[in-house]
């Protein structure tokens, strides 16, 4: 393994609904379509966000890992992810350095960490 990540799957029951929250929620978000393979991502910094259907093997929710994204402004991002819709699922706290953590999760119940 020689890259940071490059691709989070996030699992939703309506794919379109969840592409517009996520590209307002990511400013900055640019949608890039794979034709071939008939899927719609967002190019986010260099890290591909995958909204894909939610099934049977992988439901939409807060079960599994929590991918966190480091922001310059920790209070600016956080209100910035609750006006468009997240709700605070764990946190915020204190960390290292001053830093400070929080876990939100979308309007599906999926998680997103922010830490800065």
């Amino acid at each position: 393994m020689n890259s940071p990540i490059c691709a989070v799957l996030v699992y939703v029951p309506d794919v379109p609904a969840a592409l517009d929250w996520y590209q307002s929620a990511f400013r900055g978000a640019v949608r890039r379509s794979l034709e071939a393979f008939n899927l719609t991502y967002l190019e986010f910094n260099g890290v591909r966000l995958e909204i894909v259907p939610a099934d049977a093997k992988l439901s939409a929710g807060s079960a599994g890992t929590v991918v966190y994204w480091s922001v310059d402004d920790f209070d600016e991002a956080l209100r910035h992810f609750l006006q468009a819709g997240a709700t605070l699922y764990r946190g915020p706290g204190h960390v290292e350095d001053g830093k400070q953590m929080c876990m939100l999760r979308d309007p599906w119940d999926n998680c997103i960490g922010l830490y800065g």
